[in-house]
């Protein structure tokens, strides 16, 4: 594996935002929602995300979570994607990267 070095790390701005909104995405090649997140400062943005084997749209709304909302915008399907969801793979399905306690929208991880 490559090593970084911390100005790498700078250019990712991966930052807190909460759940808003959650819809189906029956158009997706792999079962996912449509996601929209409040980003606090940056704005809100929306997501495609493949979470569906671990969550209900009930279970995600008003969860908050972490994003990468400098990459650019990508074209899933008839979705434009402007950010990506935080997750670790395993066999059951993917797992959001959590944070142990709220922090306000926007909030940057250091």
């Amino acid at each position: 594996m490559e090593q970084i070095v911390w100005s790498d790390f700078e250019k990712i701005l991966m930052v807190a935002g909460t759940i808003l909104r959650v819809e189906s995405f029956p158009e997706a090649r792999k079962p996912a929602y449509k996601i929209w997140v409040d980003f606090g400062l940056y704005g809100e943005r929306k997501t495609s995300a493949q979470v569906t084997r671990l969550y209900t749209p009930e279970t995600l709304v008003g969860r908050q979570v972490i994003g990468i909302i400098n990459f650019p915008e990508k074209q899933v399907g008839p979705f434009r994607s402007q950010f990506l969801l935080s997750g670790f793979e395993t066999e059951e399905g993917v797992v959001l990267a959590a944070l142990e306690r709220a922090v306000p929208n926007g909030t940057r991880l250091s």
